[in-house]
């Protein structure tokens, strides 16, 4: 296949309960990241990847700030502006205003402050950090004295923290000291309502903070690790694998396709996420055929699903139906080959839950439509579950 029809993997849905700061490497450095440290860089292979809110406590950050925000945050956080140094503070903050006209200077200070910081030995953030909490924590404690002598005909006081300073002050809870609690200044924000998703592509520096997801990545073990986290790190090839874009990333709503049924395309090829979500009281529906394999992840619910592979609908082969059919709960994995519709039916009594499917499958925009024709009659799948079943293979 092309390098945009690889193969996928469509993770189990993870939850949040700590912050997982991620970097996907360049593609082009690889050969060299393999040689220079193989217990760390498993592959030669790059991992765009999306993730999909589950629920509606779903936080991130991911990618730089708009400019503006950027020099904002410098000026307005002196622990931060003191890590980074005066020299590179004060550029980025002066190039700020000028970054659309002329971008290659900006994102050279950019690279310049953040690298600075990322760079710095821990004699120097570590109480920086420390004294930021600390400052932190004393406004937040200062805020209800304020709030309580407000007038009930005014309008309520602003919250005690901004959002990014209360991050911060949960940050440090969680890896005292760290690097990242401070980086967390330079990149966006971002919480996801249920069915929301953001598209990661190449170079973007990413953390997971909270909340529950379903993620789907290109075929890598490669991570680049800097802050929030116990695993190893790598700051020196992080900071030189980044793009340096700013501006916040799209959220992706997912497309209809029909009713049940929505897909996600992310802005690359690798692979797209097909979320298949029925009513708790049952219903059924049908999903399509993908010209590429497809791996399938019980989110929710329980049902049957029944694998059919259908003669041509042109040309008149006549081959008879063939079809397979197997109960799911949630947290089976299955996987479906190539060019095969898949009828879905949800039971009641999953767990209070209607059935959901998440389906990984290669992008139409690489394989194309399969040329199987999709039948209009849905039937019920048979009531025997199968351990193994021709069509539908457990994984």
């Amino acid at each position: 296949m092309g390098e945009g029809a690889g193969v996928f993997l469509l993770s189990p849905a993870l939850s949040q309960a700590r912050a997982r700061a991620r970097l996907r490497k360049i593609k082009e450095n690889l050969t060299r990241l393999l040689l220079s440290h193989p217990q760390w860089y498993k592959d030669d292979n790059h991992k765009p990847e999306m993730a999909i809110a589950v629920g509606h406590d779903f936080s991130a950050l991911c990618g730089f700030e708009a400019p503006a925000r950027l020099a904002a945050a410098l000026e307005g956080t002196p622990e931060l502006a003191g890590v980074v140094g005066a020299g590179a503070a004060a550029a980025l903050v002066a190039a700020a205003p000028g970054a659309e006209a002329d971008p290659a200077t900006f994102k050279a200070s950019l690279k310049t402050a953040f690298t600075a910081l990322m760079t710095a030995a821990p004699e120097v953030y570590g109480p920086a950090v420390a004294a930021l909490a600390k400052r932190l924590e004393g406004e937040a404690a200062a805020a209800p004295a304020t709030a309580a002598t407000a007038s009930t005909t005014t309008p309520p006081p602003p919250p005690p923290l901004a959002a990014k300073d209360a991050l911060a002050l949960r940050l440090q809870a969680q890896y005292p000291g760290d690097v990242g609690v401070l980086a967390a200044y330079f990149l966006n924000f971002l919480t996801l309502e249920d069915g929301q998703a953001i598209a990661l592509g190449a170079n973007e520096p990413h953390a997971y903070l909270s909340g529950d997801l379903v993620e789907c990545m290109a075929t890598s073990d490669n991570v680049v690790r800097a802050g929030l986290t116990p695993k190893p790190r790598d700051t020196d090839t992080l900071c030189a694998s980044l793009t340096y874009a700013t501006g916040a990333p799209a959220i992706l709503g997912g497309t209809p396709l029909q009713e049940h049924t929505v897909a996600y395309a992310p802005p690359f090829d690798e692979f797209e996420v097909v979320r298949v979500r029925l009513p708790r009281g049952g219903g059924d529906t049908l999903l399509p055929p993908s010209g590429g394999p497809s791996i399938i992840l019980v989110g929710a619910g329980a049902g049957g699903l029944a694998a059919t592979a259908l003669p041509l609908g042109q040309g008149g082969a006549g081959a008879a139906a063939l079809e397979a059919a197997a109960a799911v709960a949630r947290g089976d994995v299955l996987f479906l080959p190539a060019g095969t519709p898949l009828r879905v039916e949800g039971r009641a009594g999953g767990g209070g839950e209607g059935l959901t499917l998440w389906v990984a499958q290669v992008s139409a925009r690489v394989l194309g439509p399969a040329p199987l024709v999709v039948p209009a009659v849905v039937a019920a799948p048979p009531a025997t579950p199968a351990v193994e079943v021709a069509g539908v293979a457990p994984v």
